[in-house]
């Protein structure tokens, strides 16, 4: 999808009003998204699952969401944020729906595969935000809709408290109920940037030609790491609190809800860094600080301790994203953002969905989490080191469609 010009104050009057609706429409599939992750523990105990299962449950949404994102964003670029993003919003109610019944492993399952849909809207935001703003302004504008990531928060928040207080089937309504709102507001009341023109190509070409891209390959990359490793942990650090330290199932849901808050808050102050010195640096020293923080909680440390390596690991993770979305959107060509935003997405998503099952098949053979955080550490130490010397020295201009180097 491509911008074309239009009058300034045309596009100003309507961004603020497509970046909160586009922020709020991701927030809620997010929380839908996550559903499963902070009532993992009660499955647990409900149907007599191992920690494998429980891996398998919640890292499920997670890879649809990752590839759904491919389609979406090519979608997008078709045809428009406005009505991807209400369409899509109104097909999760019917997953959402379904696992408010659902009381058996396999229907838990095959709710969850569809579920993860919610999670590729995100495919379908960046374009949609990218298209109102500026190029100078991209990495705080994008940073700014990241933060609706803050949905897998509330969801660690709301969906236990919900559970508990009124009955397993209540958060399922409740967020059925915020994506019909959700949907109809987009298809009643948002609209595309003035000028922005449909992508004609077929979905195949254009989609080779982003994959094609080494910008679009190396932030897929660095995605998987930063973005990754904030979904793993937002999915997982609930059942690790509970192991490791002990905490209750709400306890647990909490602190990692709060991990979520300051890796989500932390995402636009990346993307507004990016934007004044360089996406490249604000990666690298984010990928850094990640790499000290693995090796602190690897070893288990005091809870007081613990608190402050995986706070810390969250504000670099989100320091990350939104440096990373910040180079996309000022890189890649207008034309191409939806579709290489699926790509670059996907491989975030895909690279939350292996740690989680890293982790459950290490902690069930071994008893311990330690060597999965050492993995994470090695990843993020040979993500830093091509930063540093290849990505950061790269000073890439814009890409071309034509440039595959």
């Amino acid at each position: 999808m491509t911008a074309v010009a239009a009058a300034p104050e045309t596009r100003k009057g309507g961004r603020t009003a497509a970046l909160v609706l586009a922020t709020a429409g991701f927030a809620v599939n997010f929380w839908a998204w996550a559903l499963l992750s902070p009532l993992g523990p009660a499955y647990k105990e409900l149907l007599g699952l191992t920690p494998f299962e429980v891996s398998v449950l919640v890292a499920i949404p997670v890879i649809v969401g990752s590839l759904g994102r491919i389609v979406l964003g090519a979608l997008t670029d078709r045809y428009g944020g406005r009505l991807m993003f209400g369409l899509a919003s109104l097909v999760g109610v019917v997953p959402v729906v379904f696992l408010a019944f659902a009381g058996s492993y396999p229907a838990l399952l095959v709710g969850g595969l569809v579920l993860g849909l919610t999670g590729a809207t995100f495919a379908i935001g960046v374009p949609y935000v990218n298209a109102w703003f500026p190029p100078e302004r991209r990495g705080l504008a994008l940073g700014i809709f990241g933060m609706g990531n803050i949905g897998t928060a509330i969801s660690g928040f709301a969906t236990p408290w919900l559970a508990e207080e009124f009955g397993r089937t209540v958060p399922f309504f409740a967020v059925a109920a915020a994506l019909v709102v959700v949907g109809l507001a987009f298809l009643a009341v948002g609209r595309d940037a003035p000028g922005t023109q449909r992508a004609a190509e077929p979905f195949l070409a254009r989609f080779t030609a982003a994959a094609r891209l080494r910008i679009t390959r190396e932030l897929a990359a660095m995605y998987a790491l930063t973005f990754g490793g904030f979904v793993a942990f937002g999915v997982y650090l609930p059942l690790y609190l509970k192991e490791v330290y002990g905490l209750s199932t709400a306890d647990a849901a909490a602190r990692a809800a709060g991990f979520v808050v300051l890796a989500t808050l932390a995402r636009p102050v990346g993307g507004w860094l990016a934007d004044r010195v360089g996406g490249a640096p604000v990666l690298a020293y984010s990928l850094a600080a990640a790499f000290t923080c693995a090796i602190i909680v690897s070893f288990a440390p005091a809870m007081p301790l613990a608190t402050v390596g995986f706070l810390a690991l969250a504000a670099a993770l989100g320091l990350g994203n939104g440096a990373v979305f910040a180079m996309l959107g000022r890189k890649v060509p207008a034309a191409m953002v939806g579709s290489a935003t699926g790509v670059v997405g996907a491989a975030g998503g895909l690279g939350g969905f292996l740690p989680p099952i890293v982790m459950g098949l290490i902690y069930q053979a071994t008893g311990s989490y330690s060597i999965g955080l050492m993995l994470l550490a090695a990843v993020t130490s040979a993500a830093f080191v091509y930063c540093w010397f290849i990505l950061r020295r790269s000073g890439q201009p814009m890409a071309h469609a034509g440039d595959t180097t």
